[in-house]
């Protein structure tokens, strides 16, 4: 089963997706394994933008 889940909601996003898309102006900026990408992000866009998140 899928479900695609659109948020802001960092927390939420890593604790019940298996896959996920950061989107950035529009255009994806990342994608993956979200505890490889939100651990070791690959992008400083969405480094930064987990600091400001929930999620840290």
């Amino acid at each position: 089963m899928s479900m695609l889940l659109v948020t802001h909601a960092m927390r939420l996003a890593y604790e019940v997706s298996s896959r996920v898309i950061f989107m950035n102006q529009g255009c994806i900026g990342e994608e993956g394994n979200p505890r490889e990408m939100f651990l070791k992000s690959q992008t400083e866009r969405l480094a930064e933008f987990l600091k400001t998140s929930s999620f840290n």
